[in-house]
C-alpha cells in the first residue's frame, strides 16, 4: 500500500477530535483521491491493523458492509482477545451475524445468545436488535418484528456515530424491503429498496436489492422486473460473484421469464424451473415429469405442480404453504390467481 495513503490517514486523524468522525473521514477522503476498491483496500488494512478498541469494534462493520468476511472472521478472533468488555461482546455479536449467514447454528440458538449478550451500548444494542430482526424473518415471525420498528427510530436517535449510523439505518432499509414486501405492501417495499440503493456502494447490497426489486415486479410488468435482474447480473459480472450470477440466470429470470409467458431463449439448470418453463410452453406432460423427480417441499413447487395438473387442491396446498409457513401474501397470490383462472375458464 502506497506511503501517501497511511499518510493521509495520520493527517485526518490528528485533526479530528472524534475517533468516530476520523474513521468516517478518511474513508470519505479516500473515495475522493482513489477508486473505491484501492480505498476499501486502505481500510480492510486499517481496521485488521488499528490498535484503537474503537476503530476495531467499528471495523466489523466496516468489514461486514463491504461483504469482505473472511476478513471479519480475522478482526472479531482480534477483539475476543481484548481486555475491552466492548470488544468482546461486539465480536460475539458478529460471530453470530457471521454463523447465521452461513448456517453454522440453528435460528432460535442464535436468538438465545444474542439475548445474553446485555449492555448500556446503544449501537451495540440496536446491532443485537436488528440481528434478531433477522432471525425473526427466518422464522416468518413478523410480530417481532413489527415491534422492533416500533422503536428503532428512538432507538436510532440516540446513536451519535455517523458511520454506525448510516450502516444500521441501511440494514434497517433492507429488512423493511422484506418486511413489507412479503406483507403485499409493494410500494412501500421498493421505497425502501431504492432508498437502500442510494445509501450503499457494496455490490453485494445492490446486487440483492435489485433481485428483489425485480421480483417485486412479479405482477406488474415482465420488462420492469427484468430491468432490475439485468443491473444485477450486470453488477455481478464485474465484480465475479459467482453465486449470484448462477441464482439469476437459473432462478430469477426464468422465474419471471416463465410467469409472463416470455420463454424463448430462457433455459434453467434447476428442475424446478425447467418446470415452469415447460408449463409456459404449454408442454405439461413434461412439466409434471420434471416435477414428479424432485421433492415437492416447497410452495412454488406444489404450485407449479397445480399449474402443470391444473389441480385446485394443489393450488390451496400452496396459497396455504405461502400463507402459513412463510407468512407471504406477495407470493400467495401467484396460486390464488391461478385458482381464479381456473375457476373463470
Amino acid at each position: 500500500m502506497e506511503r501517501t495513503k497511511y499518510s493521509l490517514y495520520d493527517e485526518l486523524l490528528t485533526d479530528a477530535n472524534d475517533p468516530s468522525l476520523a474513521f468516517e473521514q478518511v474513508f470519505h477522503q479516500l473515495l475522493q483521491k482513489y477508486p473505491r476498491s484501492e480505498a476499501i483496500e486502505f481500510m480492510r488494512d486499517y481496521c485488521l491493523q488499528n490498535k484503537s478498541s474503537y476503530s476495531s469494534r467499528i471495523g466489523m462493520e466496516f468489514l461486514y458492509m463491504n461483504g469482505l468476511y473472511n476478513d471479519l472472521q480475522k478482526l472479531i478472533h482480534i477483539n475476543k482477545q481484548s481486555h475491552v468488555l466492548k470488544n468482546k461482546q461486539w465480536a460475539a455479536v458478529y460471530q453470530l451475524i457471521i454463523d447465521r449467514r452461513t448456517n453454522k447454528i440453528p435460528t432460535y440458538v442464535c436468538v438465545q445468545k444474542l439475548n445474553r449478550i446485555h449492555t448500556d451500548d446503544i449501537i451495540l444494542y440496536c446491532l443485537i436488535e436488528l440481528t434478531k430482526v433477522g432471525c425473526y424473518f427466518d422464522v416468518n415471525n413478523y410480530d417481532k418484528i413489527g415491534k422492533f420498528l416500533d422503536v428503532q427510530f428512538e432507538l436510532f436517535s440516540k446513536i451519535e456515530d455517523p458511520f454506525m449510523l448510516s450502516c444500521l439505518d441501511l440494514r434497517l432499509h433492507q429488512q423493511l424491503v422484506f418486511y413489507h414486501w412479503m406483507r403485499n405492501e409493494v410500494i412501500m417495499a421498493r421505497k425502501y429498496a431504492f432508498r437502500a440503493l442510494n445509501q450503499t456502494n457494496s455490490p453485494q447490497t445492490k446486487a440483492s436489492l435489485h433481485i428483489n426489486l425485480g421480483l417485486t415486479y412479479t405482477f406488474d410488468t415482465y420488462s420492469q422486473g427484468m430491468y432490475h435482474f439485468n443491473e444485477a447480473l450486470k453488477i455481478a459480472k464485474e465484480n465475479e460473484m459467482d453465486k449470484y450470477i448462477h441464482a439469476i440466470c437459473n432462478y430469477n429470470i426464468p422465474f419471471i421469464s416463465a410467469h409472463f409467458n416470455q420463454v424463448d431463449g430462457i433455459s434453467s439448470e434447476d428442475p424446478s424451473e425447467q418446470a415452469h418453463i415447460e408449463i409456459a410452453k404449454g408442454n405439461y406432460k413434461r412439466a409434471i415429469e420434471l416435477l414428479e423427480s424432485i421433492p415437492l417441499t416447497s410452495p412454488f413447487g406444489i404450485y407449479y405442480m397445480g399449474m402443470a395438473k391444473q389441480d385446485e387442491q394443489l393450488l390451496m396446498k400452496s396459497y396455504n404453504c405461502f400463507i402459513n409457513r412463510r407468512s407471504d401474501y406477495f407470493f400467495s397470490r401467484l396460486p390464488l390467481n391461478a385458482m381464479k383462472n381456473l375457476s373463470s375458464a
